[in-house]
């Protein structure tokens, strides 16, 4: 569930790297979903994460940071600059 501080918006999310296609998925309870098809070796699945992240929000990459659980599949994200109303929305009307 996204968390407000400031001008910093903070959630966390599921990712799931080596999948067939990119993609970011909303549930119905808020849950954030991220597939990436790169590999969870060297940071990459990381990276593929934060560029997707920061093209679904329409914000620059440098925006968008892995702040905790860089070796785990459970991160928390953080964008500068968004409300998690609109990032929400943002994620869930993206294609």
């Amino acid at each position: 569930m996204p968390d407000m501080n400031s001008n910093r918006l903070a959630f966390s999310i599921r990712v799931q790297p080596h999948a067939k296609r990119d993609a970011v998925e909303v549930s119905a309870d808020g849950t954030i979903r991220v597939r990436v098809t790169a590999a969870p070796e060297r940071g990459k699945a990381n990276d593929a994460v934060t560029k997707l992240l920061a093209k679904r929000l329409g914000v620059s990459k440098s925006s968008v940071s892995i702040t905790r659980g860089n070796t785990g599949r459970v991160k928390t994200i953080q964008i500068e600059g968004m409300e998690a109303s609109e990032a929400v929305q943002r994620l869930r009307t993206s294609v």
